[in-house]
């Protein structure tokens, strides 16, 4: 294996871990799990990335920020693809992030089990601001379709759930 390559890549994955998501700025597009993979060959650099689903208004968003950034960093020979398999799921957020979307007052996914019906409602969802378990969901759908908006039954504030994809 080449140990220049390689070290190019990290560089580039640790740039590409400065780009905020635009929806939840405090968690960065590598945290959130869109970006899939880089490939550098010396001459042209690849880079995949997955959308948080189909039609997600922020990919135009992430590739211009990326492009932005490769070409601060040298790299104008870029090739940006987007896949949609296999599809993005929470799953791929980093511990990290969801520790920072429930820093940021955004309960983080709750794991279901792998049979679960997308429609039932979720397992209890921890309060974000104070870890109670009696919340209530008001409305399935939130500000982004990746969000549910529920209300902490305990310390009576609102909160966005990510939901578990």
């Amino acid at each position: 294996m080449d140990t220049s390559r390689s070290a190019v890549e990290e560089l580039i994955w640790e740039r590409i871990a400065l780009i905020p998501d635009p929806e939840i700025p405090v968690i960065s597009i590598v945290e959130l799990g869109v970006v899939r993979d880089v490939q550098w060959d010396g001459k042209k650099l690849k880079i995949t990335i997955t959308p948080t689903y189909t039609g997600c208004p922020a990919m135009h968003l992430f590739v211009a920020e990326i492009k932005a950034a490769m070409h601060e960093q040298g790299f104008d020979n870029l090739e940006i693809s987007t896949v949609y398999a296999p599809a993005w799921t929470t799953d791929w957020l980093t511990p990290e992030a969801k520790e920072k979307l429930r820093q940021y007052g955004i309960a983080p996914p709750v794991m279901c089990s792998e049979d679960s019906d997308p429609f039932e409602m979720p397992p209890p969802v921890p309060c974000p601001r104070c870890g109670a378990e009696t919340t209530t969901l008001v409305s399935q759908f939130g500000a982004t379709a990746c969000k549910s908006l529920y209300s902490c039954n305990v310390c009576k504030e609102p909160f966005e759930y990510f939901k578990h994809f």
